[in-house]
């Protein structure tokens, strides 16, 4: 066979070419991880026996490239300028903020608190440009999370950036850091040498936060020491969506090679706690833990992160 004819045609390898450039540029500044073996899920006590953290199993996922930090404020402004987009909690014209960050100006404009959870407060004109109401800002936040993100605003970005949310398993895999079964990104203890490791709530839920982690709100996309493999806030800050649909059964028998949950559902998953959690009443911000929400949903708590 002639030589030429081992080669792709001019116009194809010029497309190869391009698309490995084109990955290239995207995947900088973010982290590759090899993938491989894991063990995912959690028998630990304090998990939540409905949000379907049991059983540990082996899983196997391929190399992927993660961002090291969720979207912030300047990055999901950047997508918005480009695009014009508008948020679901633009469009609606509302969105949940947790009661004590509201501001005095605005409470007396509040309606509507969820019944169950009556520390979200259904606030007007609340969104990521104003994630605490109108006239809040996010001018001296621009290295925080965005928030206020339903699932469909994070497929949105993502198809912008060229980028994709994680999988479930993928997500997990990046949050250990590279150790195995551990209960945070950095080990069993919450506070190793008391030394806070990551922004959730200290005092006593919902009405105290002595803040003693520094925040009361979000906390910059680079605050606290990152996990082994370099990346930031994967327990507390803000939640962060994941691609799949949530069940808390799904897994026990489903595939264990690159799992993404099962094919249709009413939720979404999301992980990684908020700076909400708390040991009395969400004690969501171990690596296991899962979290759910409908797809159109929003609050002051909830962001993202990227991977490709």
């Amino acid at each position: 066979m002639a030589v030429r004819d081992t080669l792709p045609a001019r116009n194809e390898r010029d497309a190869s070419t391009s698309s490995q450039k084109a990955t290239l540029e995207l995947s900088e500044g973010m982290i590759f991880l090899q993938g491989g073996e894991f063990l995912m899920g959690s028998d630990d006590q304090e998990g939540f026996p409905g949000d379907g953290e049991r059983p540990v199993r082996r899983v196997v996922i391929d190399p992927f490239y993660i961002d090291p930090c969720a979207v912030s404020n300047a990055e999901f402004k950047a997508f918005a300028d480009a695009t014009g987009y508008a948020t679901e909690a633009e469009v609606f014209g509302s969105s949940f903020v947790f009661h004590l960050l509201v501001p005095r100006e605005v409470v007396d404009k509040v309606r509507q608190a969820v019944q169950h959870t009556p520390w979200w407060w259904n606030v007007e004109g609340a969104s990521w440009r104003d994630p605490e109401g109108p006239g809040t800002g996010i001018e001296d936040r621009m290295d925080h999370p965005v928030t206020h993100i339903s699932w469909n605003d994070a497929m949105a970005y993502c198809k912008w950036s060229g980028k994709r949310l994680p999988t479930e398993a993928e997500w997990e895999y990046a949050a250990r850091g590279g150790l195995v079964q551990k209960r945070y990104p950095w080990g069993d203890l919450l506070k190793p040498d008391g030394e806070h490791r990551c922004n959730i709530w200290q005092g006593k839920f919902p009405d105290k936060n002595n803040a003693s982690d520094g925040y009361v709100g979000t906390a910059p996309i680079r605050a606290f020491a990152p996990n082994g493999y370099g990346l930031y806030n994967m327990s507390g800050n803000v939640w962060e969506w994941c691609s799949d649909w949530f069940s808390a059964s799904f897994h026990v028998n489903g595939p264990r090679e690159n799992p993404q949950g099962p094919p249709a559902g009413d939720v979404r998953v999301l992980r990684g706690g908020s700076y909400l959690c708390h040991k009395s009443y969400c004690n969501r911000y171990r690596v296991a833990a899962r979290s759910r929400n409908t797809p159109d949903s929003s609050t002051g708590n909830i962001g993202f992160r990227c991977v490709m």
